[in-house]
């Protein structure tokens, strides 16, 4: 006789894209992190190395929120989503290819939506 023990109900419950955009997600933030501290970002203003800190904290959080398929992370996400298109655009740099990722992030998250808490 075997005892099964009972599968980890996040993990059973989470979908196979979810699981990959957390773990993209992950490796993005971590690279990010230097950037922070980079000349590159000195040089775009004072301003950008702040933003991008924010930005990889809220990425961060997302990345958690999403892997826990929790509601909050996809409305955040797509909040700082909108934002980072204002800032684009507000600076002149704005391209579609912004858009693009973050948009199939957004789909895949509001594709998953009523299984998320």
């Amino acid at each position: 006789m075997t005892i099964q023990s009972a599968p980890n109900t996040a993990q059973a419950d989470r979908p196979v894209p979810i699981t990959i955009l957390c773990v993209v997600s992950a490796i993005g933030v971590v690279f990010v992190v230097p950037m922070i501290f980079s000349d590159v970002a000195r040089l775009v203003g004072a301003w950008y190395p702040p933003c991008l800190a924010l930005s990889a904290v809220v990425g961060a959080a997302c990345t958690v929120g999403f892997w826990l398929m929790r509601r909050w992370a996809l409305y955040l996400y797509t909040a700082m989503g909108v934002i980072n298109q204002i800032v684009l655009l507000a600076m002149g740099v704005w391209s579609i290819t912004a858009l693009i990722l973050p948009a199939i992030v957004i789909a895949i998250g509001f594709a998953y939506h009523s299984r998320m808490r």
